[in-house]
């Protein structure tokens, strides 16, 4: 539960209870971290700037009606808003007098922390969004302060990872903003493409691809192929043949070790595969390669 109002520090705003976090060496490694997380309770003359915050400061509005203002765009806070300050930008939020505003709040860093908060449907130019606060993401919000309240895992930073990409996680389901069919087609491409370097050497086909896309065979084939300048087929043949090259030459390997580590099912195949691209059989490239070396 969010903590009670006698349980909180009392300053001349508001009552507040905020942590702080120093991110651990493997925190700073990765994608995005929190430095504060918090809960406030506004008194009728909360009234927080104009100043800036050097991290993004994710706010959800719990209950109560007030206004923020970033960017010199001014937008009304109700209950379920959710809005984010941005680090280095002036911004400006209060209550109204006779609907007070009680808030949470995490504030996190990192080289991804804009793209995250863009996974939420949230940008610097529209860093607002109404009736974004979910039930499950404000009460992941209200589990993260009473882990943090409890004392003996505050430091540990894969709770505090853990937490945090949760409300995220669920956050982005009901936030992500709709795409233009000019980024749906390229988002579907991009699912395709990145399928395709992770898994060619499993025995993949492009229906396999399509269908992880949810895309008709023939439509992704010709997509594809517009887009990256080769079909799929043969993108995922010609990384086949990169990595056997790789192996071939940096390896002791068996042939048929090799073969089946770029997903052919036997020597036989592999090797035909290799001479038709390569123009020559892989055991002579292995020889030809160690009589130049």
């Amino acid at each position: 539960m969010f903590p009670v109002e006698e349980d909180m520090r009392e300053d001349y705003q508001e009552f507040l209870d905020i942590h702080f976090f120093t991110p651990s060496d493997f925190e700073k490694t990765g994608s995005v971290w929190p430095i504060r997380l918090g809960y406030n309770i506004a008194k009728s003359n909360y009234h927080i700037g104009p100043r800036t915050t050097p991290y993004y400061y994710l706010i959800f509005v719990l209950e109560g009606s007030g206004s923020f203002t970033q960017n010199n765009v001014t937008y009304r806070l109700s209950k379920n808003d959710m809005f984010c300050l941005l680090p280095g930008v002036t911004h400006e939020y209060f209550t109204d007098e006779h609907c007070l505003l009680r808030k949470t709040f995490v504030a996190f860093d990192g080289k991804q922390a804009l793209h995250l908060l863009e996974r939420i449907g949230l940008r610097p130019e529209a860093p607002y969004r109404n009736g974004g606060l979910t039930d499950q993401a404000r009460e992941l919000m209200e589990e993260f302060i009473s882990l943090v309240n409890q004392g003996e895992r505050q430091e540990s930073d894969l709770s505090r990872l853990t937490q945090l990409y949760r409300i995220f996680d669920t956050l982005s389901v009901t936030n992500k903003p709709p795409a233009s069919h000019e980024h749906r087609s390229l988002s579907w491409l991009q699912q395709g493409l990145a399928y395709i370097q992770i898994h060619y050497a499993e025995g993949i086909t492009v229906e396999r691809v399509s269908d992880y896309v949810g895309v008709e065979r023939t439509h992704f084939t010709k997509q594809f192929s517009k887009a990256f300048g080769v079909p799929p087929i043969q993108y995922i043949q010609d990384l086949k043949m990169k990595e056997a090259k790789h192996l071939l030459s940096n390896t002791e390997f068996t042939l048929t070790e090799i073969a089946h580590s770029v997903g052919y099912p036997d020597l036989f195949s592999f090797s035909k595969a290799f001479k038709k691209q390569l123009g020559l059989p892989p055991t002579q490239y292995r020889r030809d390669l160690k009589t130049m070396s």
